[in-house]
């Protein structure tokens, strides 16, 4: 691994960090930054010494591959994962020092979703050369990462399990970005647990309920958890859209999902 240092703060576009922000140490860890084969840098943490280790791949929010993400990344490593949180938004500008969201949205929608399945097949592919477990990979996607997720799931069939973090389910359909959650029910094969807030004003109910709907239709082996009261970025502990109780509920569910998938 290389010992590079990642990038420290979180995303400029966000303004002050809330009291709430979590932070985790790299006690008994190894990380730092890595480049993939593809070009694409990524943040690793896995457990220290040698070992065979199930691989989380973690989709970032829009915000970048910043302070929080790589916070997540530590978080999975301490449970026994090879975490791994591949930018793949870097190449088309950083949305870390974006000066707000606007200037985010701008980078976002000119990445061709054909290029993200790639950095995120090219990250497994790394994990799996260096500890990580590729029979008992998984994904965890938050904000856009967790529209991210659910593309990778119908790209990568074989993933013992995806995790959406209220990843947004619709939008514009354009050359970079021809497919949504909400298309792809047919093509989930992974076993896939979203989890949405109620209280969310850019993910509608009724596309959650929509996506719902087709994906028992087509007997996909997803379902998706909607926590009433809770907004956009529940889990972010940096922003004031966290919710603690919540976050923590979602959490546990995630783990209790993980475990029942062989993850």
């Amino acid at each position: 691994m290389s010992q590079d240092t990642p990038k420290s703060g979180y995303a400029s576009a966000i303004g002050a960090c809330a009291p709430t922000t979590i932070k985790t140490d790299a006690c008994g860890l190894e990380t730092g930054m890595v480049v993939l084969p593809c070009g694409a840098p990524a943040y690793v943490a896995r457990p220290s010494g040698g070992g065979l280790w199930p691989v989380m791949l973690i989709a970032q929010e829009i915000f970048g591959l910043h302070e929080h993400i790589q916070d997540v990344a530590r978080r999975f490593a301490k449970l026994g994962y090879f975490a791994i949180a591949p930018d793949y938004l870097i190449r088309y500008g950083d949305p870390a020092v974006a000066p707000d969201i606007e200037a985010i949205r701008a980078i976002v929608v000119r990445v061709p979703d054909k290029v993200t399945l790639a950095v995120f097949d090219d990250a497994l592919a790394y994990a799996a050369s260096r500890g990580g477990e590729a029979t008992r990979a998984a994904i965890v996607g938050f904000c856009w990462g967790g529209r991210i997720a659910w593309l990778f799931a119908a790209h990568c069939p074989d993933l013992k399990a995806c995790i959406p973090w209220y990843g947004r389910l619709d939008g514009a359909h354009t050359a970079e970005q021809p497919r949504w959650p909400i298309d792809l029910a047919r093509d989930i094969r992974a076993p896939t647990l979203g989890l949405y807030g109620g209280a969310d004003p850019g993910i509608p109910v009724d596309d959650v309920e929509t996506l719902r709907a087709r994906l028992t239709a087509a007997g996909a082996p997803a379902e998706i958890v909607v926590y009433d009261g809770a907004p956009h970025g529940f889990y972010a502990d940096y922003r004031d859209s966290y919710r603690a109780d919540i976050a923590a509920q979602a959490w546990s569910r995630m783990r209790a999902f993980l475990a029942a998938n062989g993850v």
